[in-house]
């Protein structure tokens, strides 16, 4: 197992990154070699950063972070923002401290922007137009998020097809780039090609297409059957009707059911439909990214954990 090349990163402490899709199995796999090796987590996750949505966003248990440091879980309100230069200042933070206390940094998450930062840095990009951002998201609050979608499919299909069509945050923001005169699309493959910052080995799950939907799948029935539906509920009290664009997914499904606009069987498919789409983005990610060691379940836990520990030791 090699460490991937890159500049100046070859003397940095080690990182290890634990990818995927979602319902991969990478929180429990980043938990299994984090025991072993002596880890903390630090969560690439940007679902899981939102306070008090648990079920919603699959986070950790109790117990698990008991059993190793978490960071980076339970950051930011519902509804808040969260922009990559604000995520990487909490990442590095966390990353550095952890490498001080003489711990192996486990960076987890399937979120790709917050992975590539972490590993390559901020691209340059156009700053924030408060402004434009307004009338991008009454224009979506007019004629829904999909019609907003189409405008940037439009202007640039590559990133289009890496947003999903009701993902109002990541829509404004590449719409934003491209009205400063640079496509989203060609900004973010800019970053293959930046430095490493860190010696990092990056692992991809890569579980079969049919058993991830059916873990997909399962999950989202658990999800509803197991508190989402109450998570909402307490959403709607505290936030309104109808409820903030930045939410993970499936808030917005079991909001409406809640409220009876939806049935819950129709909400479970909707949800399942927007997690299998997710997941096939990620997966998009995970092939763009250089130095990924795919891994296929099933995995030898002990014998993987014995090669990272070799390539930790490494120079």
């Amino acid at each position: 197992m090699s460490a991937p090349s890159g500049g100046g990163a070859a003397d940095r402490p080690p990182l290890l990154v634990v990818a995927g899709p979602t319902a991969a199995g990478k929180s429990a796999l980043a938990l299994e070699l984090a025991l072993r090796l002596g880890g903390e987590i630090v969560g690439a996750d940007s679902q899981q950063l939102y306070r008090t949505l648990d079920v919603g966003t699959a986070k950790p248990t109790a117990a698990e972070r008991r059993a190793v440091p978490h960071h980076l879980i339970d950051v930011v309100d519902p509804g808040e923002a969260m922009d990559a230069a604000r995520y990487l200042a909490l990442a590095d933070a966390a990353i550095a401290g952890i490498v001080a206390r003489g711990a192996l940094p486990v960076l987890v998450g399937g979120t790709g922007l917050y992975l590539r930062v972490v590993l390559h840095g901020l691209s340059p990009a156009p700053g924030r137009d408060p402004v434009l951002r307004a009338r991008l998201e009454d224009e979506a609050a007019a004629r829904g998020r999909p019609a907003l979608h189409a405008r940037l499919a439009a202007i640039d299909p590559a990133a289009a097809a890496a947003i999903r069509p009701n993902d109002l945050v990541r829509i404004v923001r590449a719409l934003e780039i491209a009205a400063g005169g640079t496509l989203p699309s060609a900004l973010a493959a800019g970053h293959a090609f930046r430095e490493d910052r860190h010696r990092a080995l990056v692992l991809g799950l890569s579980p079969p297409r049919p058993a991830l939907h059916a873990r997909i799948d399962e999950r989202v029935r658990g999800m509803f059957a197991g508190g989402l539906l109450d998570e909402a509920r307490a959403l709607l009290a505290r936030l309104g009707d109808p409820l903030p664009a930045r939410l993970p997914i499936g808030y917005a499904e079991a909001a409406e059911v809640v409220t009876g606009r939806l049935a819950l069987a129709e909400a479970i498919r909707l949800v399942q439909v927007a997690h299998r789409q997710y997941a096939r983005r990620q997966e998009i990610w995970l092939r763009r990214e250089r130095g990924v060691e795919r891994i296929t379940p099933p995995i030898d836990v002990p014998a993987l954990a014995r090669r990272v520990s070799a390539w930790r030791g490494a120079r």
